[in-house]
This record gives C-alpha cells, sequence and structure tokens, in this order.
C-alpha cells in the first residue's frame, strides 16, 4: 500500500508538545517526592523545582491558548462520537490483527474520535483539577485573608491534588504508548519531530 507525506504539526505545535512533556515529566517527578514517595533531591529543592515547572507550564499555556484560537487549531479539538466505537474496536481487537486503522489523518483532522474525546477528559476535568488544587496549594497561606478557609480543608485540597496527579500520570503513560501504534514504533514521535506524517494514500476499509 502506498503512502503519502502530508505536513501536519506546525513548527509552534511541535515546540508546545515537547515543552509541555518535559514539563510535565518534571513536575511528576519533583510532584511525587514533595508527597513523599521517594527521595531524590530533598522536598525544598523539588517544592521550588515543582512551583517554577508549574508557572513556565501555565505561561506555555497561555501563549498556545492565543496561538490555538488565532489559527483556528482549536477546532482540531472538538469532540465527536462518529466512529468512536471503531477506534476502540481498534485499539482492543483490531491493532493485534494488524486491521487497518480506521481513521486517516489529515491537515484539518489530526485526532482521532478517541482521542478528541480523551483530550476533552483532560481539559475540562484533569487540568481543571490539577490546577485549581495546586494553586490553593500553593496560596495557603492566604486563606485567612481571602475568607476561603472556613470552607476549605488543606488535606482534601491536598488529596484533590494527589489523585489529580496519579491521573495524568496514567494519561502520559497511556499516551507515551500510543504513540507506538504507528505503522512503525516510531512513526508518530518522528512525526511529532518533524511535523511529516505518513498516511495511506488509499486506506482499506475497516
Amino acid at each position: 500500500m502506498s503512502a503519502e507525506r502530508i505536513y501536519i504539526y506546525k513548527r509552534y505545535e511541535r515546540f508546545w508538545h515537547w515543552s509541555q512533556a518535559l514539563l510535565i515529566i518534571g513536575m511528576m517527578i519533583t510532584g511525587f517526592e514533595v508527597h513523599g514517595s521517594y527521595a531524590l533531591i530533598g522536598f525544598q529543592k523539588a517544592v521550588q523545582l515543582h512551583t517554577l515547572a508549574a508557572w513556565t507550564l501555565l505561561t506555555l499555556w497561555a501563549f498556545t491558548i492565543f496561538w490555538q484560537f488565532t489559527t483556528g487549531e482549536w477546532r482540531q479539538y472538538l469532540p465527536s462520537l462518529k466512529n468512536v466505537l471503531a477506534m476502540v474496536n481498534y485499539y482492543v481487537i483490531g491493532i493485534f490483527r494488524d486491521a487497518p486503522h480506521p481513521f486517516r489523518k489529515t491537515v484539518v483532522q489530526k485526532h482521532n474520535p478517541l482521542q478528541r474525546l480523551a483530550y476533552l477528559a483532560l481539559l475540562a476535568f484533569i487540568s481543571p483539577l490539577i490546577w485549581i488544587s495546586g494553586l490553593f496549594y500553593l496560596f495557603y497561606g492566604n486563606w485567612p485573608a481571602l475568607g476561603i478557609d472556613q470552607y476549605l480543608s488543606l488535606e482534601w485540597v491536598a488529596i484533590a491534588h494527589t489523585a489529580g496527579a496519579f491521573m495524568i500520570t496514567a494519561f502520559f503513560f497511556i499516551h507515551v504508548y500510543l504513540t507506538t501504534t504507528g505503522h512503525t514504533v516510531f512513526a508518530h514521535i518522528k512525526a511529532m519531530i518533524t511535523g511529516w506524517e505518513e498516511v495511506d494514500e488509499h486506506p482499506k476499509k475497516h
């Protein structure tokens, strides 16, 4: 089957992806040390690096949101239930039977329906849980001045932040695994480095 090379991932998109990945990895490593899961660089240093990475990531997101809306790329993340079952069937059964992929990437459709739903869950639930709880945690000393100390418990804020951390960690490892499901193990990773994706010119029907 012949393949066609198309330029899918723009330069800023690739910069954002890899910068975000490095920052999230750094936050996972330092965050779980702050949580007490292990000792690597020391509690105080871990807190400082975790906080620095968090503010850097928030700044990156601010630029990315601006880029998404000025370029129209935000449409790539609009959820769709069309062909979701076909994607589930492919990842559960079809991929192990060397079945053809039911989704063909294009410049205007970079993410399959299952990916769009996953990103929606990330943006609508996991990210707000992490960021809101993290900011409450960071500004704990200001709770009395803000008049919210009588409504919030530091313990529950910590539990919420930890739950979000486990969710984003699970999302990260699932995401890494799915990058290996292209026509070669590193095809998707290569595409996110170069911007060029190889897609079937005439895909078979699933």
